[in-house]
C-alpha cells in the first residue's frame, strides 16, 4: 500500500469515526442541562402539556421561581369553533388551570396575550414583556426535553439582538420520555430528533432575521 492510499483510508477511518461520535451524542444534544438557579420567573412553553406543567410545579415548589409566565397560543381556530357555538378550553388555559391545581397561586401566573404560533413568537412577546418590566432579567425556560436546546437558542437570540441583558436558563421536564440516549433505535426517536435539527437549521438559516 503506499502512502497515499493509507493516507486516505486513514482519513476516512478518522472522519467515519467522527460521524459516528456525533450522529449518537445528536440525541442528547438537544436536551439542554442545566444547573438549577433561582430566575425572576419562568415561562411555560407551549406544547405538551402534563410534562411542562409538572415540571413548573416543581420549580415554584423548589423556591426556584415565583412568578410562571404563559404566552396565549394561536386563537383563530377557538375564535371559528366559538363562532359556530362549540367552545373548548384553550391550551394555554389548561395550562394555567393545571398549574394553578398544582400549587402555582393564580396571582404569581402571567398570561401574554399574543396569539404564538411558534416558540419564536413566545420569544418575542416574553421579550417585549421584560422590555416593559426590566427588573425581570434571569428566565427559566420549562418544556419538553427535547425541545430545550432550541428554544434557549432562540430566547437567548432574541434578548441578544435588542441588547437586553437578560440570562436565560431552561429546565427540561424531567416527565418527559425523551432522552436522546439510543435514538436512532426507534421511529420516533429518529423523527423527533430529525425534526428538531431541522427546525434548529430553520431558525439559524431564516427566522433568526425574523427576531
Amino acid at each position: 500500500m503506499n502512502k497515499k492510499s493509507y493516507f486516505l483510508i486513514t482519513a476516512f477511518l478518522f472522519l467515519a469515526t467522527g460521524m459516528a461520535i456525533i450522529m449518537r451524542n445528536a440525541g442528547t444534544y438537544l436536551v439542554k442541562p442545566g444547573p438549577q438557579h433561582k430566575a425572576d420567573a419562568m415561562v411555560l412553553l407551549m406544547g405538551s402539556i402534563p410534562d411542562r406543567v409538572l415540571q413548573a410545579a416543581d420549580l415554584y415548589k423548589s423556591g426556584l421561581a415565583n412568578k410562571l409566565i404563559i404566552v396565549h397560543e394561536n386563537m383563530d381556530a377557538y375564535r371559528e369553533l366559538q363562532a359556530r357555538g362549540a367552545t373548548i378550553i384553550s391550551t394555554t388555559q389548561q395550562c394555567r388551570d393545571a398549574s394553578v391545581a398544582l400549587g402555582i397561586p393564580a396571582d404569581s401566573i402571567i398570561l401574554l396575550p399574543g396569539d404564538a404560533q411558534s416558540t419564536q413568537d413566545e420569544a418575542v412577546l416574553v421579550r417585549e414583556y421584560i422590555r416593559a418590566h426590566p427588573s425581570i432579567d434571569t428566565l427559566t425556560l420549562v418544556s419538553s426535553s427535547d425541545h430545550t436546546r432550541r428554544a434557549t437558542i432562540i430566547f437567548i437570540k432574541a434578548f441578544k439582538k435588542q441588547g437586553m441583558p437578560v440570562v436565560v436558563y431552561c429546565s427540561p421536564s424531567k416527565y418527559t420520555n425523551y432522552t436522546g440516549v439510543g435514538w436512532w433505535k426507534t421511529k420516533e426517536g429518529i423523527q423527533t430528533v430529525l425534526m428538531e435539527f431541522l427546525k434548529i437549521a430553520n431558525f439559524w438559516m431564516f427566522d433568526i432575521h425574523k427576531l
